[in-house]
């Protein structure tokens, strides 16, 4: 979602959409709730209203209906705006080789363009890096599964118990200052989605994000998102699984994912 702090995205959309130029026509930005906060940073820079929403593209349709959110994006890679409410592949790559013209457009000439790798570097030298990683624990016992999340839910309870468990697994890494399973309620509609993930919110703005994905009876998938947040330039160019390592470990400590699951590790890491 870098692509959301270019101004050159606000002409790509307003022209995709009515042919006026240099509008800005963003009402709002949003995104799922376990995707990554970077786009929190990215909107309040910009003062531009920002959602948070649980997962499935239909939250962000009730918004884009009602004409409160213009771009979005969720944790499995789909973005898209207004412009057809709907994930939109070829918008995206559009909106990067349109920043890619305007950033080379006086350089054409040269012999070494501005890269997509540049962009995004400079992009953390002005908002920070969320280093972000999701491990899935797949086929999952289901009674185990909600077990774990069931302890999870009950451990935010306590902060103090949760940064002692910090802290022992990973001095470094910075204290716990909010906990709790996230619910949404839809400013269109008032409805209501509760259940929708239980969240450790960290005082560096990292965080933890457990999720629960399918119970039938094949089993359940934990969904488990590490996001860790470097605002230091000279910290922003490691590699995600190093600098993610401490957190990793937290949050295996912390929800005693194996000792629940019986698992020595994920089925997957993204």
């Amino acid at each position: 979602m870098d692509f959301v702090s270019s101004p050159l995205v606000f002409v790509f959309v307003d022209v995709s959409l009515s042919g006026y130029s240099l509008l800005y026509l963003y009402i709002a930005t949003c995104r799922s709730m376990p995707t990554s906060a970077a786009l929190d940073v990215v909107a309040k820079h910009l003062n531009l209203k920002f959602f948070e929403v649980p997962t499935g593209w239909k939250f962000f349709g009730n918004l884009m209906d009602a004409g409160l959110c213009s771009v979005c994006g969720e944790e499995s890679f789909g973005t898209g705006s207004d412009h057809i409410r709907e994930k939109d592949g070829i918008w995206a790559v559009l909106a990067w080789l349109s920043i890619l013209a305007h950033k080379n457009k006086d350089n054409l000439g040269a012999e070494k363009l501005v890269t997509v790798e540049e962009i995004v570097r400079q992009h953390w030298t002005t908002y920070g890096r969320h280093y972000y990683t999701r491990y899935d624990y797949e086929n999952v016992d289901a009674g185990a599964a909600k077990d774990l999340m069931a302890y999870l839910v009950k451990l935010q309870s306590s902060l103090p118990e949760v940064n002692e468990t910090v802290k022992g697994a990973c001095p470094d890494v910075s204290k716990v200052v909010h906990g709790d399973e996230f619910e949404y309620k839809d400013p269109v509609d008032g409805s209501i989605s509760k259940h929708q993930g239980i969240r450790y919110l960290f005082e560096d703005g990292s965080r933890l994000v457990f999720r629960l994905s399918g119970t039938g009876s094949e089993g359940a998938t934990i969904r488990l998102y590490i996001e860790q947040y470097e605002k230091d330039p000279s910290k922003t160019g490691r590699d995600s699984q190093e600098a993610l390592a401490p957190l990793v470990e937290v949050a295996l400590k912390l929800s005693k994912m194996q000792e629940f699951t019986g698992r020595s590790g994920p089925t997957v890491i993204t």
